[in-house]
């Protein structure tokens, strides 16, 4: 019974129960299981490759919890890992439906309802669900991709592309704006990530660094977005892209604290740790 409700899910959410969310008999307080459900669907709106605050921008509006219900099968306990599932399960013409269950392995532990409904944040009265949101809604849960990679020319993508760098490479890791761009840019073939609503999501560009040698660079993810394989999707296009003109080697410049996520998709670190617009770098190359 429990492998038929976990079916009916695409989104799952992992966590472990903390000693804070627990009373003197080591059981989850009731309350906290309506923060699992809501982180939960915090990591889906980032699956929908959607940036809450930029979306509910772009669409004039904002998201309200109406109701929140909860039914109690079994109790969770200090340390157990949790999977909280989450699925969009009806839309109307206002308001929307999340059904949640969270499970303790094979275990069903809590069902849950949540309604929001989608209002003007000035006034929070009740606004139509815009047609973008509702088609982003259901392109999820029938299993579409949540963002597609385009490729061009600076000309085409540059001022999406800033938008992503100014974001991740000024604002948060605080380099210098005229190191973030540069001439390379005009000879480069740029990849840029845009997510239903047409918001650049993630970006990277490819160099001929020498003849059949690419090199992979300016690779930027929107903050908020970072673990949703956003950034995979830019570097694989990139990679193939490189090996349709006939490349045999493709390297890049990793910073050492992402050097893990090249790594897991066959880049092999070469030579030393150096330095590059103040941060620890290592240079890379695509494993055979």
């Amino acid at each position: 019974m429990t492998q038929a409700i976990r079916q009916n899910f695409r989104f799952s959410h992992r966590l472990r129960v903390r000693w804070a969310e627990v009373d003197m008999q080591k059981i989850v307080f009731n309350a906290h299981y309506l923060m699992y459900f809501d982180t939960a669907i915090a990591d889906y709106w980032r699956a929908l490759a959607l940036p809450y605050e930029t979306t509910m921008q772009a669409l004039q509006g904002d998201l309200y919890v109406k109701k929140a219900s909860i039914e109690f099968h079994a109790s969770a306990h200090i340390d157990d890992p949790l999977d909280v599932a989450i699925q969009c399960s009806r839309i109307g013409r206002t308001s929307f439906v999340f059904t949640g269950a969270i499970f303790r392995g094979d275990e069903h532990l809590i069902s849950g309802e949540l309604i929001y409904v989608f209002a003007d944040p000035a006034t929070q009265t009740s606004k139509p669900l815009p047609a973008s949101f509702r088609d982003i809604l259901l392109a999820y849960e029938a299993g579409e991709a949540m963002a597609l990679v385009a490729l061009g020319s600076w000309q085409v993508l540059g001022a999406e592309a800033s938008q992503i760098r100014d974001e991740v490479f000024i604002q948060e890791q605080h380099i210098a704006k005229e190191l973030v761009s540069n001439q390379a840019d005009e000879t480069a073939i740029h990849a840029l990530a845009r997510n239903r609503l047409g918001l650049p999501v993630a970006t990277g560009r490819l160099l001929q660094r020498a003849p059949g040698i690419s090199q992979i660079g300016r690779m930027a993810v929107s903050r908020v977005l970072r673990g949703t394989h956003l950034g995979r999707a830019v570097l694989q296009t990139l990679v193939q892209l490189a090996h349709q003109r006939g490349d045999h080697e493709v390297m890049l410049h990793a910073q050492r604290s992402v050097e893990g996520f090249y790594t897991r998709l066959g880049f092999l670190p070469r030579g030393e740790p150096f330095a590059e617009a103040g941060i620890e770098h290592i240079e890379m190359v695509l494993g055979p």
